[in-house]
């Protein structure tokens, strides 16, 4: 996001103010960007996919900031919450097959060090990917939380700001989404949801974390 030095007034939760003060996003981009980039290589292996998605992530966050509401959740689960449906989309992309040298080509570069960062924290999430994988036996409503809760560390209260559903919805679905992983035989919870590999990257001409 480059060298802006943040301000010492920044406000790190002042979520509305990061789409038109550059000092108040990078107190929010360093603050968030190690969870994002967690987030990210837990559901994605390929480095290059890590970096321009949680680029993405941050693109789409200042788009939607003055929608933000401080008390629909906090905002690391308004992030996630983002998250989640940037990377669904590249999901949705890649099962469309389109073009990927047409949108590698708006891809960030990056040097050795960059892809060793990346590479040390995608394998970091190596186990998270399997516990990823396995919740294919769920359907999406319920999976969406218990990946929130148990995957990534938020609170069922977190998790549901960051779907959009009340409270009480959102612990119903964790409980019946544990109860149908508890049920499930180990060679239905072993059968992968989505490959976590070789996405494709969107464009992100012109756009740097």
């Amino acid at each position: 996001m480059g060298e802006t030095k943040p301000s010492p007034d920044a406000d790190p939760e002042d979520v509305t103010a990061i789409g038109r003060d550059p000092a108040a996003l990078e107190v929010f981009y360093r603050r968030h960007v190690a969870d994002v980039t967690r987030f990210v290589a837990r559901r994605v292996a390929d480095p290059h996919t890590v970096d321009d998605l949680t680029t993405e992530v941050f693109l789409a966050a200042i788009d939607a900031a003055e929608r933000y509401r401080t008390g629909r959740g906090s905002p690391r689960a308004w992030l996630l919450g983002i998250a989640r449906n940037v990377v669904a989309a590249e999901w949705r992309r890649h099962a469309g097959e389109l073009d990927k040298a047409r949108r590698a080509g708006g891809r960030r570069h990056l040097d050795g060090d960059d892809i060793a960062r990346l590479e040390e924290q995608i394998d970091a999430e190596r186990a998270a990917r399997t516990l990823h994988a396995r919740l294919a036996v769920l359907p999406r409503r319920l999976r969406g939380v218990v990946e929130l809760v148990d995957l990534d560390g938020l609170t069922p209260a977190e998790a549901a700001a960051a779907l959009g559903v009340r409270d009480s919805t959102a612990r119903v679905r964790l409980h019946r989404a544990r109860k149908r992983l508890k049920d499930a035989s180990p060679q239905d919870r072993a059968e992968p949801a989505r490959p976590t590999t070789d996405l494709p990257s969107p464009v992100m001409k012109g756009a740097s974390p």
